[in-house]
């Protein structure tokens, strides 16, 4: 039997198995629909008094929220321009970030700058620089679990915000069926080089230790995952991979371990049956951390 390898070392074969899990979930909708209806308020408040503010998004994909954030801002806040750091390893995601701002009208009053690296390669390069620059609005989307020490990398991004800035962290939640998942099967799974089964929670504990004010907002998410029950479909198998961040995961898990996660995914503490449909629980948390820590 051959040993596990993580999808996240597979470039290609993450990525259609995350277009693929975007195509399958509710993940995009419930975000969207937080950025325009709890958002605009948030951005409200860091460009008090300002003409300029300054962004930077770590971990941002293909682009789509962050796109959509920016617009936000722009309505918020029309007279105010924006430099935007884009902080994204993929080549691939970059390319499309980039495809889409030029098919997006009305995006002049943004300075874009293109980071190709890792969230950790851009506090290296930070640090070494000595910037002492501060970010009125950092957001890392769905990315904590790819960095080696999440509470290192949020207390840097943290102590980065200007004194009305905020940082938004969106991750699944405590109570989704990834908690479930990773509580069970996690030393089997996980590799810690390459990524974490963080959810929330876990971020939660470690700002309620250092005293950081932050509020939480559950957007309720699932994912059709009825394919991932048909051995040998495509498409069951690359959402099956990205549930398990293990590339070929049916194919190379022990028996014993592949009878195990398939009874959990059907299991009431990770899906639901609706219509002969099995809907995996993705609610995600959305935490809006504040500058400030109790005391300050």
């Amino acid at each position: 039997m051959a040993p596990l390898r993580s999808l996240v070392e597979d470039e290609d074969r993450y990525n259609k198995s995350f277009q693929l899990f975007l195509e399958r979930s509710s993940e995009h909708q419930c975000m969207q629909d937080f950025i325009r209806s709890v958002l605009p308020d948030v951005l409200a408040g860091i460009g008090r008094g300002k003409t300029h503010v300054s962004v930077v998004g770590v971990g941002s994909g293909t682009g789509k929220m962050d796109v959509e954030m920016l617009s936000q801002l722009h309505r918020r806040l029309p007279g105010v321009t924006v430099d935007n750091e884009v902080v994204e390893p993929s080549s691939e995601m970059m390319h499309k970030y980039k495809a889409l701002v030029s098919d997006t009208r009305d995006l002049d009053y943004v300075n874009f700058i293109w980071n190709k690296m890792t969230a950790c390669e851009f506090q290296k390069r930070w640090k070494e620089n000595k910037l002492e620059k501060k970010i009125d609005f950092i957001h890392m989307i769905q990315m904590l679990y790819y960095v080696s020490d999440p509470e290192a990398t949020v207390s840097f991004f943290h102590s980065l915000l200007s004194e009305n800035g905020k940082l938004i962290i969106i991750l699944v939640s405590g109570q989704s069926g990834w908690d479930k998942l990773w509580r069970t099967f996690a030393p089997r799974l996980c590799i810690p080089s390459v990524s974490q089964c963080l959810t929330a929670r876990d971020v939660k504990s470690f700002l309620d230790d250092k005293g950081v004010q932050y509020k939480s907002y559950e957007l309720p998410s699932h994912m059709d995952i009825t394919e991932c029950f048909a051995e040998g479909d495509e498409r069951g198998e690359l959402l099956l991979d990205f549930l398990t961040e293990v590339k070929d995961f049916r194919e190379n898990a022990p028996a014993e371990l592949e009878e195990g996660v398939m009874s959990l995914l059907r299991h009431p503490e990770c899906s639901t049956e609706v219509d002969g449909r099995v809907l995996f629980n993705n609610n995600l948390t959305v935490l809006v951390i504040d500058h400030k820590v109790l005391g300050d």
